[in-house]
């Protein structure tokens, strides 16, 4: 390797790409000799290399860790049904370095369905960091498939409480509209003529002077469904700033998430066959800017 570049003789040497070598040199973890070095530097014989290799954190690694404000609503054999806080994401993800429910469980010593991706073991439904309420996670293979397949054929009843910016003309009704990602931002996603089959449907529950509180059943689940289908219909979520909410009334009710709550999932139970339904309540911000917007009146 006399005269090689440093980049490649790294390359060479540890079994790593030039890339990755270079990134090591730039950031410092490489010396030649005792002195710092440039990839472009050369290897001459007798030379000492030096070169820290740092331990990367796999973003989507499973970390066991309690988290504060998970409630277990049900417990068995099959399967966990709790009760998911604002902030608390469902599983690992390359963008997400916060609390997840699969590290919940995994600290709290729960032994979950190891179906599904390695950082998804268990989960049949998800919930946007942002939204709270109830949730079901599988215990056991047999319930992962059942519970699976009875979502995928669209048996399990979702229930959700939103509170949307305005009054919906009609007071109850169904929106199908396909949702598809964002042309312009990969993070949201838009009502799109090329998108997934989405499903929903609202009633009101009450309307006041600048919001209404919505119940909703989904029928399918797409990712931020509901936020996406209120922002088409011009009645945002309250606080969801993202699909375009009123950031003024947002502060007003003192909200810094979408006014979304989980209320109620219904389902076969997976073991023995009879139908079970689990509840949640408003958790105190939802409550506070709810009873905020009901003071307005």
């Amino acid at each position: 390797m006399a005269g090689e570049r440093v980049d490649a003789a790294m390359a060479r040497l540890f079994g790593l790409s030039r890339t990755r070598a270079a990134d090591l040199i730039a950031a410092g973890h490489v010396e030649l000799d005792g002195a710092s070095v440039a990839k472009s530097d050369r290897v001459l014989p007798g030379a000492v290399l030096d070169v820290r290799i740092p331990v990367e954190i796999n973003p989507l690694e499973v970390v066991p860790e309690v988290v504060e404000g998970i409630r277990i609503l049900h417990d068995d054999d099959a399967i966990v049904v709790i009760d998911k806080p604002v902030g608390v994401a469902v599983h690992p993800s390359p963008g997400w370095s916060g609390p997840t429910v699969v590290g919940h469980l995994a600290g709290a010593g729960f032994r979950i369905s190891t179906s599904g991706a390695s950082e998804r073991q268990g989960i049949v439904q998800r919930l946007d960091v942002g939204t709270s309420g109830v949730m079901v996670i599988c215990k056991s293979e047999h319930a992962y498939s059942v519970l699976k397949q009875a979502f995928r054929d669209r048996t399990v009843d979702k229930v959700y409480h939103a509170l949307v910016q305005g009054h919906p003309d009609p007071l109850e009704g169904t929106i199908d509209a396909p949702i598809g990602r964002h042309p312009k931002s990969d993070w949201k996603f838009a009502v799109m003529a090329d998108g997934r089959h989405s499903v929903t449907h609202y009633e009101t529950l009450e309307a006041h002077r600048f919001a209404s509180l919505l119940e909703v059943h989904l029928e399918t689940g797409r990712t931020h469904q509901i936020r996406v289908h209120m922002a088409a219909l011009k009645h945002p979520c309250v606080g969801d700033l993202t699909y375009g909410a009123d950031p003024t009334l947002a502060k007003r009710v003192g909200l810094e998430r979408q006014w979304l709550h989980a209320m109620r999932l219904g389902f076969e139970h997976p073991d023995t066959g009879e139908h079970v339904e689990y509840e949640s309540t408003y958790p105190a911000d939802l409550e506070h800017a709810l009873e905020v917007i009901r003071d307005a009146d």
